[in-house]
């Protein structure tokens, strides 16, 4: 039996794949699950190539890729006229370059691929409707406190909870920046996707203050459908059920051919997004935190759940690095971590605001990349998508 002991709080993709690179360092892991059962909702989530870079430096690249749609193309479109303004081929000069695809997955099926590795690692043991509502720190170890008032013991804590990490809130104590942005997730059956549209493809349609995405999933026999609007009203983060009429109501003045998708869901559901401004430090002592606990951000270049993939091996390889000392593996983590993340995020804000253009603004977004070779795409690329596992801690 491992002598050293980590409890991860969350078991999202971001706590699945903390827990698994944990206990295959030989630490034993006690993951504790706010809900009744280890799972995911959400429909598709897409995964550039330092995602798959990730994924076979946790051991599971192989059972994602069995589930992944590998696409052709990225494609942005003006909502608005229906005219192509960039298209990024990612066939076979994009995956030689980066050394893996890009692809498309449900994200139950990512998370699937995950759990089935943690499932039959011996060191892992799962606590499900256990909510975390309070940890302390020590000079030798962390502790937290549940609903029930059960308390937990370990040598580290890595909060894995979300945009509303408990962990967070003990070691930074800031809030959540509520966006503005609701975003609607559904998922079509082929069959009700409009011919024309059935693209193997991430096709983004960009309006004035919305826009909408499409691709496929699961073989091609599904199809991912994502739009997204500026809020009207007072938003709080969160998730609900959400209604076609409210969808409808942004989406007036876009074009025919996007627009037809609107209908095709039979439910949607509903999420007000959050982020956070990055910060200077995650952790303190023997506590950190990883994925959305650590730096959530907007979805428009794609990159949250990758990121939290990053994380997770990063965090594994500072640990090996500082020979299992916790504080050291927290700061050499963090330090490699803040940087790119905040990049990453900046990023995803102002790919909102080049989707949402409108006026002239719009004008200089659809001549942003005129000209632009395929080459020169990969070359501005290459910070996000040239991640390695190797050199995780560069």
């Amino acid at each position: 039996m491992s002598e050293r002991k980590v409890i991860v709080v969350g078991g999202g993709i971001g706590g699945l794949a903390a827990a698994l690179v944990l206990a295959r360092l030989g630490i034993s892991v006690e993951l504790l699950e706010r809900s009744e059962t280890i799972g995911e909702i959400g429909a598709g989530i897409q995964l550039g190539p330092n995602a798959f870079a990730a994924l076979d430096g946790l051991g599971v690249g192989a059972a994602a890729r069995s589930r992944a749609v590998f696409i052709d193309r990225l494609t942005l479109m003006d909502a608005v006229d229906a005219h192509e303004v960039a298209s990024i081929d990612v066939g076979p000069t994009f995956r030689e370059r980066f050394g893996n695809p890009y692809g498309v997955i449900h994200r139950a099926d990512i998370h699937l691929s995950i759990l089935e590795a943690v499932r039959d690692h011996p060191l892992i043991r799962f606590r499900t409707s256990t909510l975390v509502e309070k940890l302390e720190l020590d000079d030798t170890g962390a502790t937290v406190t549940d609903q029930r008032g059960e308390r937990y013991r370990a040598d580290a804590v890595i909060g894995c909870d979300g945009v509303k990490s408990v962990i967070r809130q003990t070691l930074i104590g800031d809030e959540a920046k509520v966006t503005g942005h609701v975003v609607y997730r559904a998922v079509v059956d082929i069959a009700e996707m409009p011919k024309e549209l059935q693209i193997n493809a991430p096709v983004v349609w960009a309006g004035p203050n919305c826009h909408l995405v499409h691709y496929p999933l699961r073989g091609g026999q599904q199809y991912n459908l994502v739009v997204t609007f500026h809020s009207r009203g007072q938003e709080v983060w969160g998730v609900r059920d959400g209604s076609k009429e409210e969808v409808l109501s942004y989406f007036e003045g876009i074009h025919p051919r996007p627009h037809q998708m609107l209908d095709r869901p039979k439910s949607w559901r509903r999420w007000a997004t959050a982020d956070r401004d990055p910060v200077p430090a995650w952790s303190q002592g023997r506590a950190t935190v990883l994925g959305d606990a650590a730096h959530p951000m907007t979805q428009y270049i794609a990159q949250g759940a990758c990121m939290a993939l990053e994380d997770a091996v990063t965090l594994g390889a500072a640990i090996a690095e500082a020979d299992f000392d916790f504080e050291a593996a927290f700061r050499r983590y963090e330090t490699v971590r803040i940087p790119r993340t905040a990049r990453v995020l900046y990023s995803a804000r102002e790919m909102g605001r080049v989707y949402h253009a409108k006026g002239v603004e719009r004008l200089v977004r659809n001549q942003l990349w005129v000209g632009r070779t395929q080459a020169q795409f990969y070359d501005a690329l290459q910070w996000l998508y040239g991640w390695s596992a190797e050199r995780c801690l560069d």
